[in-house]
């Protein structure tokens, strides 16, 4: 009796163990209300939000980087990269949604709407443009490649749902999105280029100052009114 309650016990303190990791690696995957309602229903509904603010960034010169340094220390400082990004977005709690080669993309506003996503991502812009300037002035002073990278926002609706069935993602779609892309790619290195609908949210907030950049042709937009973002 005492081996079999034994056993028993070693048994639900194992399985307890393995629910807590499994949990912690769907919490990892996907956002807490929706991997809450996977568990719960065995799928997830995709959900149109109303407004979203959805943040891209790109090295400059990221093919150029990659042929001088060893594929291990590219895939180290992209991952130095990466990981960082990803607590600054904790901090400010803007969901991760992906990577997609040397971009990174995030939003805020979302799954459970609030009414700082703007200013919540303008503001981890900073912390980003900040820690690859950082980067930046020490791999200088070592002698050695560096990053360089642009920063672009927008606001605006999406799609969001799960996709796939193995190594399935979280992920948003929509006319937002390409939007958002489009600032990154019309931006200028180290600058935070955010759209006029950005803006719109985020022009009375203490602390910020904006530089007009009139009507930017952005690639299959034609021409958007952009802003560089700073902060005092």
């Amino acid at each position: 009796m005492v081996l079999l309650a034994g056993t028993f016990f070693f048994q639900r303190n194992r399985i307890s163990k393995e629910k807590a990791r499994s949990e912690e690696l769907l919490l990892n995957i996907l956002p807490e209300e929706v991997a809450e309602e996977l568990k719960a229903k065995g799928e997830a509904d995709a959900r149109q939000i109303d407004q979203v603010t959805v943040l891209f960034t790109d090295f400059k010169g990221f093919t150029a980087m990659s042929e001088k340094l060893t594929p291990k220390e590219l895939v180290a400082d992209i991952h130095e990269c990466f990981s960082a990004f990803d607590h600054i977005m904790e901090k400010h709690g803007i969901e991760k949604i992906k990577t997609i080669g040397d971009a990174y993309m995030a939003a805020g506003g979302f799954p459970v709407p609030n009414t700082t996503h703007a200013v919540d991502v303008v503001k981890a812009a900073f912390e980003i443009r900040d820690f690859i300037a950082e980067g930046k002035a020490r791999k200088v002073a070592a002698g050695l490649p560096y990053f360089e990278i642009r920063i672009g926002i927008h606001t605006g609706p999406v799609v969001a749902g799960i996709v796939g069935v193995k190594k399935f993602a979280y992920d948003i779609w929509g006319d937002t999105v390409n939007t958002a892309s489009r600032m990154e790619s019309s931006g200028e290195v180290g600058q935070v280029n955010i759209s006029e609908s950005t803006y719109a949210l985020v022009k009375d907030e203490p602390g910020l100052t904006f530089t007009p950049r009139g009507k930017v042709q952005a690639k299959g937009k034609g021409e958007m009114e952009m802003y560089f973002a700073a902060n005092t």
